[in-house]
């Protein structure tokens, strides 16, 4: 086991659980309150469904700019500057009176929301590498209860308090937040240093790499994208459960992702980047096809459960692994994984409902299953080459090799 981490490692840690929590809590926040602005704006659900498109958009658009940002400006800089993007632009849906206003507004907080994704998770790459162990899973656990607190906010608030004056006392409590937290991250280090990791070398990141493990990405989170939208409907239309019953396979699923992402680090640390993915997509295989299969209420949740768990270390693994690729781009190269992994995290969702047309909902569900199998199949990508760090009994994270 290494050694404690100095200090400023430790310090850089708690404020990337500070932008992580944030990031949650923000979206979140605007998340709770969307049946409300739809209603405040009078805009139809179809109308809702494309705004929510323009958001991801812009999402995207933001994570492709903000990588190259990172590497070039370094942590301090990028990161508190995303953070304010997101927690000003939080408050622009609360004030649109109308759709062109909204889809305005939505462009901003999806460029806030992309940006943070990726300066973050950059940052959090930079803090795992300093520790020399595992600690990215446990990041976003802190991002899965940022936005568990923004529901338990939304259902003390919600038609109590105005959207705008929430969602501004939201984005206030982050910029506080990202005040406090920004003089604690590490500042990024220059070209030089960052080029020593590499022995000197001018040799990028293999593009063929660098696609593969965007498509894992993109296997792993649209299969996750389909617990938030499915997980609730299936309990209530195919098991014939009541509502309140039904909302317990969505819960059961998010709790054991949250408690997953808390462990996966020991776990990875323990046995390696490549066996948390290879068992951890074949176990969410599994629970989500024994969800599908269970005619019986207990079982299936149970199965969503699974389904979270097996889910919960494998994404973090697959964004340490392109931000080691090549230190001097780690920055644009995650972006190019998270963007691709955020795509297959809104299309999960379009695409179940796209299939129920021809299928049955429980046997729509092969598609992410088989997705998981595909993820477990390609965890071999993640293996070091011998020798290299984040081998099994190492205690440094893990790199992916061609």
């Amino acid at each position: 086991m290494s050694a404690d981490p100095p200090t400023l490692p430790r310090a850089a840690r708690a404020a990337t659980w500070g932008f992580f929590g944030l990031n949650g809590f923000v979206l979140g926040a605007w998340v709770v309150h969307i049946p409300v602005v739809e209603h405040d704006t009078g805009i139809s659900h179809s109308t809702l469904g494309a705004l929510l498109l323009v958001f991801g958009g812009a999402a995207f658009a933001g994570m492709q700019v903000t990588g190259p940002l990172a590497d070039r400006f370094g942590h301090r800089v990028v990161v508190p500057a995303a953070a304010a993007l997101l927690c000003v632009a939080v408050l622009g849906p609360g004030l649109a009176g109308g759709p062109w206003a909204l889809g305005a507004a939505l462009v901003a907080f999806g460029l806030g929301n992309g940006a943070l994704d990726v300066a973050m998770n950059a940052h959090a790459v930079e803090v795992e590498r300093a520790y020399g162990r595992p600690v990215m899973s446990a990041f976003h656990a802190v991002f899965s209860i940022g936005g568990a607190a923004a529901a338990g906010l939304g259902a003390l608030v919600l038609g109590r308090v105005p959207t705008e004056l929430t969602l501004g006392c939201v984005g206030a409590a982050g910029l506080l937040t990202a005040a406090v937290s920004a003089r604690f991250l590490l500042p990024g280090r220059p070209a030089a240093e960052a080029a020593a990791d590499t022995g000197g070398t001018t040799t990028r990141a293999p593009r063929r790499l660098v696609w593969l493990l965007g498509g894992l990405a993109f296997a792993l989170m649209l299969s996750e994208g389909v617990a938030y939208d499915w997980a609730a409907v299936h309990l209530r239309d195919v098991v014939d459960t009541p509502p309140g019953v039904a909302a317990l396979a969505y819960g059961a699923f998010s709790v054991a992702m949250t408690v997953g992402r808390f462990t996966a680090d020991a776990v990875a640390a323990r046995f390696g980047a490549v066996r948390v993915v290879r068992y951890g997509a074949a176990l969410a295989a599994v629970g989500l096809a024994g969800a599908a299969l269970s005619p019986w209420v207990v079982p299936a949740i149970a199965g969503w459960a699974v389904f979270g768990v097996g889910l919960s270390g494998c994404v973090p693994q697959l964004f340490t692994a392109a931000g080691n690729l090549d230190p001097r781009s780690s920055g644009a190269l995650l972006a190019r994984v998270v963007g691709l992994g955020y795509l297959g995290l809104l299309a999960g969702p379009a695409v179940i409902g796209g299939l129920t047309h021809w299928v049955a909902l429980n046997t729509a569900f092969a598609l992410p299953v088989a997705l998981c199998v595909v993820g477990a199949v390609g965890a071999r990508v993640l293996r070091p080459a011998a020798g290299a760090p984040g081998a099994p009994g190492t205690t440094t994270a893990g790199t992916a090799r061609p």
